[in-house]
């Protein structure tokens, strides 16, 4: 009997040792973030944590596109990594570009017209995604194949390398929208201008580059059209000049909110597989000469 007694005390013992684990999951599981544009989006979104400050906006930020008119650039720089070297000049024809980085709101157009995948982690990674879900807080945790799908849908395409450099850093050379000075709290990267995560696009009113696009020093890394190459500028073309016909990685340009130093530099080049998607990463699109079969219209609208 004393036997049996003890057989079963072990018994209940193991039970209660191994359904620990599981009362732990149960407990640590949270509902997903909610979508933009959902009922209790704008509440949850909104909700800083202790030190942390969270981009709140009010009205929608309109999307806008800027004319960059054909003309040489200098492309590069001599003083960068051996990838940003060797500095010249290049030709680009009339292209257009959004002035902004595509936005929350913008994205979730997209996203219910088409069905498309949302933005956004695995769960396991999702710990501050209620901090970039404000319509006007640049689009996150997309792909290059979601940012691709999103410019096509669009009418567009993303940028090509050359198209991006150009209309961020104007034709003077400088190496920041604002000259040719690094600056802690011009743009949104580092701890020192008062946004831990993305900010609304077009909050920085320095992060503008001579052609009046903003936010290429900071707030996230954008996706561009061509595939990476370290040494693509010592054989690409002076004209109109795009990646490697194939590769590995496509290349991210800007700084983002996590950058740190040179890395928001305007030439600064940065890559990735394509299939990657974080919290750091979004895009812009543009127009050139031609798309889907149509003709760059004669002005930006």
């Amino acid at each position: 009997m004393l036997e049996t007694k003890f057989k079963v005390a072990i018994l209940l013992a193991v039970l209660f040792m191994t359904s620990l684990p599981v009362m732990g999951i149960l407990r640590g599981t949270k509902p997903p973030p909610p979508e933009v544009g959902s009922p209790d989006a704008q509440e949850t979104d909104n909700q800083p944590g202790a030190g942390t400050t969270v981009a709140v906006s009010q009205a929608p930020i309109e999307p806008q596109i800027v004319r960059i008119p054909a003309g040489s650039f200098l492309r590069g720089t001599n003083a960068g990594g051996y990838d940003e070297k060797p500095e010249g000049t290049v030709h680009l024809d009339t292209y257009l570009i959004d002035r902004y980085e595509v936005t929350n709101r913008h994205y979730q157009e997209f996203r219910a017209a088409t069905g498309h995948r949302k933005a956004a982690p695995p769960s396991r990674y999702a710990k501050n995604i209620a901090r970039l879900r404000d319509p006007n807080q640049p689009v996150v945790y997309v792909s290059w194949e979601d940012a691709d799908a999103y410019c096509r849908w669009r009418g567009k395409r993303l940028p090509t390398e050359a198209q991006w450099e150009k209309a961020m850093r104007g034709t003077d050379g400088r190496l920041w929208p604002w000259g040719n000075a690094l600056e802690r709290t011009a743009s949104n990267w580092g701890n020192e201008d008062g946004y831990r995560f993305t900010a609304p696009v077009g909050t920085f009113e320095r992060d503008v580059s001579p052609f009046g696009v903003v936010d290429g020093a900071g707030n996230v890394m954008e996706w561009v059209e061509d595939w990476y190459g370290e040494d693509a500028y010592r054989h690409a073309s002076k004209r109109n000049p795009m990646g490697p016909d194939h590769g590995v990685y496509k290349v991210m340009r800007g700084g983002g909110y996590m950058s740190r130093g040179n890395d928001v530099r305007i030439t600064s080049r940065s890559r990735m597989v394509p299939g990657f998607r974080d919290e750091t990463i979004g895009f812009r699109c543009a127009i050139t000469g031609k798309i889907l079969g149509g003709e760059t219209p004669a002005q930006a609208s």
